[in-house]
């Protein structure tokens, strides 16, 4: 762990403001957006040594903070771009070119200034006989904190953590309680909390510290190889290869039936295969008025077993009482779960360029959809729409404007392609 150097560090959030002349007063401040997704991911700037003869490229925005905060911004076009919140740590080496590519974004980024250190820097490239993708730091890493989260990013809806089981663990309860110590005592309010767990510590000697993480979290997402990394398998199917659909709902039925008292998704990432989401079911009660719930009434002159005149469904009601004895059975609502494949947005390979960071903007898409009141499963169909930019390119994808003022990335609109993969699903 870097330390934090806090006292090398000045911070500044992005605000637009509006000057006219110095015999003017400056127009007020707006008032701080109100964040539906924000991201504990680190920024890095890449270098991307690719397989000759691909040229090799330099000084590229990377990292799991920028990718997922893309895919968030994705889906918010401006006023909505101040709806994304991300945090970048800038060191003296940092190029003027990438701060002018974010600030077109208009996001509400926070930026950290340290001239005393670089900037978080790391290589992606090939290794091995099998041309295995490899990244390793090259500069020293800095990663968030809870207390990192400053202003309006703290009150965010939507919580990216990409960290270990642990850590996330300690991250859900540093977050919970800052939200809870600036709340009044009626505004408090829990953040939708989307954990992508880190690559390296998917073992199974993390396994047990998965499923304790699993109940603080709405949303656990690895990808198909980190799934099998818990569960001491590879996650291929022996005979062809490729990824295992079959091992990766294996692993998911054994990680739901670890909790079958909790509420959490599980949303797998598998590549060319697309996304798999598993979510436990059972019962939830419903938000009625208390003047409808009725006290159960005890029976009286009867003891023991059933009785000819036994109002079975009455009996069977009773187990369904909450600590307080009270029963409404209109308020019990029965969740079958989800199980359910979705597949990739892309179905041609040659489509895809650079998977480099095309899983954190998947979680940045799904999180603003979530965020926004989309259910499960339409949220991951943002998050596969998302994710369809980030891959058809070295680097991010290319922000336009058409002739009506409509934004565009890579040329197309967003929610066109989310209607053309809707129809097409």
């Amino acid at each position: 762990m870097e330390p934090n150097d806090a006292e090398n560090v000045s911070e500044k959030a992005v605000v637009q403001t509006a000057r006219d002349g110095d015999d003017h007063e400056a127009e007020p401040e707006a008032e701080p957006a109100a964040i539906d997704f924000v991201t504990m991911g680190m920024f890095i700037i890449d270098d991307i040594d690719f397989i000759p003869p691909t040229p090799s490229v330099k000084d590229i925005l990377g990292g799991a903070g920028t990718y997922s905060a893309l895919g968030a911004r994705l889906f918010s076009p401006p006023p909505l771009a101040s709806s994304v919140g991300w945090i970048v740590d800038r060191g003296s080496d940092f190029p003027e070119k990438l701060t002018t590519l974010i600030d077109s974004w208009e996001t509400s980024v926070v930026y950290r200034d340290d001239s005393q250190r670089l900037t978080t820097r790391g290589w992606n490239g090939y290794e091995g006989t099998d041309e295995k993708r490899a990244f390793k730091y090259l500069t020293p890493k800095k990663r968030l904190v809870a207390a990192d989260l400053t202003g309006n990013l703290l009150q965010a809806k939507a919580v990216h953590l990409i960290c270990s089981p642990t850590r996330a663990q300690e991250l859900v309860k540093d977050i919970t309680a800052m939200r809870k110590a600036a709340a009044d005592s009626d505004s408090y309010s829990r953040p939708i909390f989307i954990w992508e767990p880190v690559p390296d510590l998917c073992t199974p000697d993390e396994l047990l510290n998965c499923t304790n993480t699993l109940p603080l979290v709405d949303i656990c997402s690895p990808n198909h190889s980190e799934l099998a990394g818990f569960m001491g398998d590879d996650g291929l199917d022996p005979e062809t290869g490729e990824i295992s659909t079959k091992a990766v709902e294996r692993s998911c039925e054994q990680l739901l039936a670890s909790m079958p008292l909790q509420s959490f998704t599980l949303v797998i990432r598998a590549g060319e295969k697309g996304c798999y989401i598993a979510k436990n079911g059972g019962r939830k009660r419903q938000k009625t008025p208390a003047a409808k719930t009725k006290r159960r009434k005890k029976e009286v002159g009867h003891h023991g077993g059933l009785q000819p005149d036994t109002d079975m469904e009455a009996l069977f009601a009773g187990l369904l009482q909450d600590e307080d004895g009270f029963v409404a059975r209109e308020e019990i609502e029965v969740d079958p779960g989800i199980e359910r494949w979705i597949p990739a947005f892309h179905r041609d390979s040659s489509n895809v360029v650079d998977p480099t960071g095309g899983g954190n903007t998947f979680l940045g898409g799904l999180g603003a959809g979530l965020a926004r009141g989309e259910s499960i499963e339409d949220a991951v169909l943002w998050g596969a729409i998302a994710a369809s930019f980030a891959i058809e390119q070295v680097g991010v994808p290319e922000r336009s404007v058409d002739d009506e003022g409509e934004e565009l990335w890579n040329g197309q609109k967003v929610l066109d392609r989310l209607q053309e993969f809707k129809e097409r699903l």
